[in-house]
């Protein structure tokens, strides 16, 4: 596992998305190497932020005009 593989790969280990040999290898890396291990906080602390200011929803006619466009049958109807 080398730099630009891990960093490439970083949103698949955050989403739990990979193999478990392949997200052994990038902690490895990670462990590792101080430079992707702090893109990697980095990352995380972004998620973090997000998900704790992101908390809106978004309003029933805005997601009715949605499930409509996406052709789905939407419970608020």
């Amino acid at each position: 596992m080398d730099c630009d593989d891990a960093l490439l790969r970083v949103y698949e280990y955050l989403d739990g998305e990979m193999t478990v040999w392949r997200r052994r290898a990038i902690t490895k890396h990670l462990d590792e190497c101080p430079p992707c291990a702090d893109g990697f906080v980095f990352e995380l602390e972004i998620r973090r932020i997000v998900v704790s200011k992101c908390r809106e929803e978004a309003p029933i006619s805005l997601r009715r005009k949605i499930a409509d466009a996406l052709g789905i049958v939407s419970p608020e109807s």
